[in-house]
């Protein structure tokens, strides 16, 4: 009997560390980050922006950042700032109140990492000042909180303090984030424009589409 029994109990201690490594996989892809919603292709980004109108920007003188309400209450006690940390972190622990305790976070503007999320800064990838200036000053209080909480479009990631400082309300024209990044930031920049309806100047649409047509 001794010699059924250990073979027997070998497999029933393998298939318990099995089942232990498959459970514990799941859990780890369940708490995977997730990433910025992913842009359109180049293709069609760059069709996009064929027919996106090119106009010089205006209002500047009339912009002013609580036009943009933010940020709103997502789900519970969580809003948008906490739950764009909790999406672009890894092994993000809130707590009772929503804010991350502990976690990792990596800029994707100049890959700088961190565990401390009072270090990032959530980024509007397309600026509110450069909404404003593009269009956004027509819109109503509605519309322009929408824009300025948007988590469906690729408008909001978590970015390093100083990348995002650096960038300010600055197009593509005169900023970008790292040579790596680059086209998914055309990609993203030139599909929220176009789902909003804002315009580009000639100088944005000319660095956008060199970055797509090289995508």
């Amino acid at each position: 009997m001794s010699a059924i029994r250990t073979p027997r109990r070998a497999l029933v201690a393998a298939f318990g560390a099995l089942l232990l490594a498959l459970t514990t996989l799941l859990a780890g892809a369940g708490s995977a980050a997730a990433a910025l919603p992913t842009p359109v292709s180049a293709a069609t980004a760059r069709a996009y922006l064929a027919s996106i109108s090119v106009a010089a920007e205006s209002h500047d003188s009339t912009y002013d950042r609580t036009l943009f309400p933010h940020w709103i209450t997502i789900s519970g006690t969580c809003n948008t700032r906490e739950t764009v940390l909790k999406r672009d972190g890894s092994g993000v622990v809130t707590d009772s109140g929503c804010a991350s305790v502990s976690g990792n976070w990596t800029s994707v503007y100049d890959n700088v990492t961190t565990t401390n999320s009072s270090s990032f800064d959530i980024d509007h990838l397309v600026p509110l000042a450069e909404a404003w200036r593009s269009g956004a000053w027509a819109w109503t209080t509605d519309q322009r909180k929408a824009f300025a909480n948007d988590l469906t479009r690729p408008q909001l990631l978590a970015v390093s303090a100083s990348s995002n400082r650096s960038k300010g309300d600055q197009d593509p024209s005169t900023w970008l984030p790292q040579a790596s990044y680059q086209c998914t930031y055309a990609r993203a920049w030139v599909e929220v424009k176009y789902y909003y309806g804002l315009s580009v100047d000639s100088a944005e649409k000319s660095t956008l589409s060199s970055i797509l047509n090289g995508c």
